[in-house]
């Protein structure tokens, strides 16, 4: 499967707007400890980490480093129990339920391993989801959805269910529906782990091309090295801890590594 090109910018869609000095994701002293006395367990030990606007990152680390719990605990699903998470201004974890709820919904767009479409939604519905629960006239979030499935790859399966694409395909529309809100973050937790290795290098280009697009930060769990070289920085994890930190070569305009 040859990978569509990316146009700089889906056609009939605004121009992300330019990253604002507070718009960088601050993440200071993270503790997440699970149970108590001696049965408790320490996912995360004094985490501190800032992506920056428009960045995208890689966290790394084996099963049970505490990656996945990090990137819940970023994106405002889990409330540490201790430590502070910062965006645009506000500590997301002093947050009631309710308007981290609204946070997620309206700032923030999430892929997950296995898409979590809705089986008995056309793909255009899938990806106007988050622009509908917002309030956004029906004809509206479908054309601003459809204008990102062109811009993946799908134009002509906007009625496609599910069940009637590819892994990959099926995958895109995971990216159309997180990006479909213009988030100032993405997050995406093993996007590709349900792929084949040459399908979700495709996806993953697609994924990394389309954020920049949108002017968003991105967010990547993986354990595969492969997946972070296509992002600009990795962080490594062990133990809660992060005990590394390395950034990509020098990207070319074309969005390949340079040399």
């Amino acid at each position: 499967m040859t990978t569509p090109p990316v146009p700089a910018r889906p056609p009939s869609l605004a121009a992300p707007a330019a990253p604002s000095a507070g718009g960088a994701l601050v993440a200071t002293g993270l503790v997440q400890t699970y149970g108590a006395g001696a049965t408790a367990t320490t996912a995360l030990a004094g985490v501190d980490l800032t992506v920056a606007p428009g960045e995208s990152l890689a966290i790394m680390g084996p099963s049970g480093s505490g990656k996945t719990t990090l990137l819940h605990v970023l994106a405002g699903i889990l409330r540490p129990s201790a430590g502070s998470v910062t965006w645009r201004g506000r500590d997301i974890t002093r947050l009631g339920d309710r308007e981290r709820t609204l946070l997620r919904r309206d700032e923030l767009g999430f892929i997950f391993q296995s898409g979590r479409l809705l089986p008995e939604l056309p793909a255009v519905e899938n990806a106007a989801l988050p622009l509908m629960l917002a309030g956004t006239p029906r004809d509206v979030a479908e054309r601003t959805a459809a204008g990102w499935l062109a811009h993946l790859g799908l134009a002509g399966m906007e009625r496609r269910r599910p069940g009637e694409l590819s892994g990959g395909q099926a995958q895109r529309v995971a990216v159309a529906r997180a990006l479909v809100g213009s988030p100032g973050v993405v997050f995406a937790d093993e996007p590709t782990g349900a792929l084949d290795q040459a399908t979700g290098a495709e996806v993953l280009d697609v994924l990394t091309r389309a954020a920049r697009t949108a002017g968003a930060a991105l967010v990547v769990v993986t354990h595969d090295p492969g997946v972070a070289r296509h992002l600009s920085r990795t962080v490594a994890m062990r133990d809660g801890r992060i005990v590394d930190e390395f950034r990509a070569p020098q990207a070319a305009p074309d969005g390949r590594s340079g040399r």
